[in-house]
């Protein structure tokens, strides 16, 4: 996988925090070239190194290329005592995927589980399949440093605390890092962690993304200047409750009318099949017709997509992004959602913002969100902040 970006952001020298990220980035594998990209004396970045190792968080090998004399001494990310967890909660479907620090899958598993259960019921099956994981994978639960977890419904990021989701009954205001003692949990929207996992692992220099997700309802994650945008509250990316002129019949679940997923999203595509008869309840039942050939779901899609063009378009002229990645449920029928999204970004978006744009699916798919939140985990521990308490501790 490519090397981490802690923060998104590019360190500067100075405490061992910054000379951590230096290492996790790959930029300094030598104590002489922390040296040399910090400007410190050598007697400094070797206090600096000597804690780190004591921390268990870097260890040093001979195993560099000599140029004469003795090989340089390696510096790398110690692995082995680490362990993060990104959990993918959906409305129907639970992921959980463990990484070493380096942000290396080492165990995963994907389970049935309903988020309205409520918290108490599905964070206690969270837990049971992280000890699971971290058995498989022969790490201890001391050895868990952080946990990331993405949910289907807005979230104050600052708290961790789901902020009136529609489809997740029983979770406003649930205190989901307070259930899982002892470890830093970070929570966010499931579309941010997805276009996380997406910039890192497929678009590591790209400095401004967009990830769409198209399935029951319609989010956009957004990557700005390579760091996660979530806006004041929490909320920035919410496109599927933007209004879609000429559908006022189309009614919402957040008591509007003609907002985007309410036009184009999956649930709204099956209802439509299902008025001309077709067997769809859900944006699974559409892409099966889709896949099947059938010409009213491909005539829907395609429709869908230009809806979807018609949004990203304004947000293209105002945002000016490299990439769009399309994912989602209905991601998977992407040849026919993305012909319509093309089709009209590149026919409504200035010509200068779309000069070098690229619309494409999703290269990370189904696993995308557990990836994200792991990753989101992983930077935040290795955050320079977060390391500097540790050294200093």
């Amino acid at each position: 996988m490519p090397d981490l970006i802690v923060g998104g952001m590019t360190p500067q020298p100075g405490s061992a925090g910054d000379v951590l990220t230096l290492i996790s980035a790959g930029s300094a594998t030598t104590r002489s070239d922390l040296a040399r990209l910090t400007g410190l004396a050598r007697s400094t970045i070797s206090q600096r190194v000597d804690a780190l190792i004591e921390r268990g968080l870097v260890e040093e090998s001979e195993s560099g290329e000599s140029t004469g004399g003795r090989p340089p001494r390696q510096l790398r990310l110690h692995a082995e005592d680490h362990a993060f967890a990104g959990v993918d909660l959906g409305a129907t479907h639970c992921r959980v995927a463990l990484m070493d620090i380096s942000g290396q899958v080492l165990a995963e598993c994907e389970d049935p589980l309903l988020i309205g259960e409520g918290p108490e019921n599905v964070l206690a099956h969270v837990d049971q399949r992280l000890d699971r994981l971290l058995g498989e994978a022969g790490r201890t639960r001391p050895m868990l440093r952080a946990i990331g977890i993405g949910v289907p419904g807005p979230v104050e990021f600052a708290t961790g605390r789901p902020n009136n989701p529609p489809i997740m009954p029983g979770w406003n205001d649930y205190p989901v890092p307070e259930y899982f003692g002892g470890v830093s949990v970070l929570v966010d929207n499931d579309v941010n962690v997805m276009a996380l996992g997406e910039h890192r692992h497929s678009f590591p220099e790209t400095r401004h993304l967009l990830f769409v997700k198209v399935g029951t309802g319609i989010g956009c994650g957004i990557v700005a200047d390579g760091k996660l945008h979530r806006g004041a509250q929490g909320s920035a990316g919410d496109i599927g409750h933007i209004r879609v002129s000429g559908h006022e019949d189309a009614g919402c679940r957040c008591g509007n009318s003609a907002c985007l997923e309410a036009v184009a999203g999956g649930a709204a595509i099956a209802r439509k099949l299902a008025e001309l008869g077709l067997p769809a309840e859900s944006g699974a039942d559409v892409v099966a017709l889709v896949q099947a050939g059938d010409t009213q779901a491909l005539r829907l899609v395609r429709e869908a997509g230009r809806h979807i063009g018609e949004v990203l378009a304004g947000l293209v002229n105002f945002f000016n992004p490299e990439v769009i990645v399309i994912g989602g449920a209905l991601s998977r029928v992407h040849e026919h959602l993305l012909a319509g999204i093309r089709e009209t970004v590149y026919r409504r978006s200035l010509p200068l913002a779309t000069h070098h744009l690229s619309i494409t699916p999703s290269r990370t798919g189904i696993d995308a969100a557990a990836l994200g939140a792991g990753l989101l985990a992983i930077e935040h521990y290795l955050s320079p902040e977060n390391i500097n308490r540790i050294v200093s501790a």
